[in-house]
């Protein structure tokens, strides 16, 4: 194993971790902002009012999002011991 090979594994894991934490990351993003609107509008600033909806909608995302981030998590857990089996070699 060369720089090579190890920096590709490391910009592996670091896409697959992109990848499967953007469902749960997108929706921490969309309820946000919705209540920064609300509370905008209403002129509620109440700190704990964002906290509750983001965890339940992260929850959920998560809960439905699960087989796809189970795959990709194990695509790249395949490819990992692939290429410990083969030696690093392409």
């Amino acid at each position: 194993m060369n720089e090579a090979d190890a920096l590709e594994v490391v910009r592996n894991a670091l896409w697959t971790v992109i990848i499967a934490s953007g469902p749960a990351v997108v929706a921490a993003m969309a309820i946000g902002v919705v209540i920064a609107l609300f509370q905008a509008l209403t002129q509620v600033q109440e700190v704990t009012l964002t906290f509750v909806p983001k965890i339940l909608a992260v929850i959920f995302v998560v809960t439905v999002a699960a087989p796809f981030i189970g795959e990709q998590v194990f695509a790249f857990t395949q490819q990992v011991y692939s290429r410990i089996e083969t030696g690093f070699t392409r």
